[in-house]
């Protein structure tokens, strides 16, 4: 580790040499435009995100995920503009801040993707999966919160003031953001999406009332648009329009490549709604894992009472066990608290071992666990809640996480 960290510092010592020594002999560029590109860059690459959840090529939660490290990213430009007015200043300070910004850049962008473990099997405790702990992603979000006072008409910076208040939970202050984001730009379908999907995580999980009202604009403004598709669909089921609900989520169907874990995840939700609103299946549209014998589907949701004590990135756990017999899981799902109320299948193909699988048993036990450790024991704390035992091909499900693992 010692070795490691000395030749990092020798390394960064010569990238200095080679870039601090020029600027301090020369005045700074404009800020303000070095600030346009990185933001014209970050919304490509944001844009490049969004086409590929819509081709299907990328998954929601990696989605979701990509987009946080492209915003981590750019909060860190954020924390480092500073408002200039007037002239510039000679380059000396804007040298000096450089020579600091580069060792520490290299070492947040080192723990952001790199593997800290392989030098040392410590791992600070708390931290996320930018590198930054919960502390230091709070504060670049507060100092972002206060530049967004100081430049309200920024649509964009309210919009990512909304992302980064929803990954810290905070989502009446992330709709409150995304409100002010949407005033600016009434017509982005991915904001309105993302503006209704917090509402309703701020109204206890409720997609009805205002946040329909905001997906139907989102649709209006792009029928395609995924997110939108998909909320428009639950808020469909939830209000038992099973109909409705088939119909946006056959919509997404159209615009996903087929054979994709999304696509089959997908056609099991329309195969559910189907059942519930009494409609006969799609021809050729019955999805495999709901047709196999080794297979038990439904929805697993999360307490109200509970909600409070969950992030939305804690990893939940979705698992049948034999209702008689070994505890070893016998299929397995992982998603995140951001997910539920998840849609679930959980088929032979999930199998734990060979020899220990759904279709080996006649009735299971259904459960669904929020893990802090993301372990896939039971730990203390852990948030939890199963079925009844069911039969082996059972569809409809229901799990509600109610209970603390003691």
């Amino acid at each position: 580790m010692t070795a490691f960290v000395v030749l990092g510092v020798l390394l960064a010592a010569a990238a200095l040499l080679f870039v601090v020594l020029p600027l301090a002999r020369h005045r700074a560029r404009s800020r303000d435009s070095r600030s346009s590109v990185n933001v014209a860059i970050y919304r490509d690459q944001l844009r490049e995100l969004e086409s590929d959840l819509r081709a299907g090529t990328l998954a929601p939660d990696q989605y979701e995920k990509s987009r946080g490290e492209i915003e981590a990213r750019l909060l860190e430009d954020v924390r480092g503009d500073t408002a200039a007015t007037g002239a510039p200043r000679p380059s000396r300070a804007a040298a000096i801040a450089l020579g600091l910004a580069i060792p520490v850049c290299a070492a947040a962008v080192y723990f952001a993707v790199g593997n800290p473990r392989a030098v040392s099997p410590q791992a600070e405790a708390g931290g996320t999966d930018h590198g930054l702990t919960q502390q230091q992603l709070q504060s670049l979000v507060d100092r972002l919160a206060a530049r967004m006072k100081e430049n309200p008409e920024n649509a964009e910076g309210w919009a990512m003031l909304g992302r980064s208040y929803a990954v810290l939970g905070r989502f009446r202050d992330s709709a409150d953001a995304y409100a002010k984001a949407a005033a600016g730009m009434p017509g982005d379908a991915q904001l309105l999406a993302d503006y209704a999907d917090a509402l309703a995580m701020a109204q206890g999980r409720r997609l009805h009332g205002e946040p329909e009202k905001i997906i139907a604009r989102a649709l209006e403004a792009d029928p395609n648009n995924v997110k939108a598709l998909a909320l428009a669909g639950t808020a469909a089921f939830d209000r038992k329009n099973y109909a409705e609900a088939v119909r946006h989520w056959e919509r997404i169907a159209q615009l996903v490549p087929p054979g994709s874990q999304f696509a089959d995840s997908l056609q099991a939700s329309i195969a559910e709604a189907r059942e519930l609103g009494g409609m006969r299946p799609a021809p050729g549209k019955a999805p495999a894992a709901v047709a196999q014998v080794g297979s038990v589907s439904g929805i697993a949701r999360l307490s109200p009472k509970l909600a409070g004590r969950v992030a939305p990135t804690d990893t939940v756990f979705v698992f049948a066990r034999a209702a008689e017999g070994p505890r070893m899981p016998l299929a397995v799902l992982r998603k995140q608290v951001r997910d539920l109320p998840v849609t679930f299948v959980l088929d032979d193909s999930m199998a734990m071992a060979p020899q220990m699988k759904l279709s080996g048993f006649s009735q299971v036990v259904v459960g669904a666990r929020v893990s802090k450790t993301a372990s896939a024991n039971p730990q203390p704390g852990d948030l939890e809640g199963q079925s009844v035992p069911v039969k082996v091909g059972a569809r409809g499900v229901a799990v509600v996480i109610d209970t603390e693992v003691r």
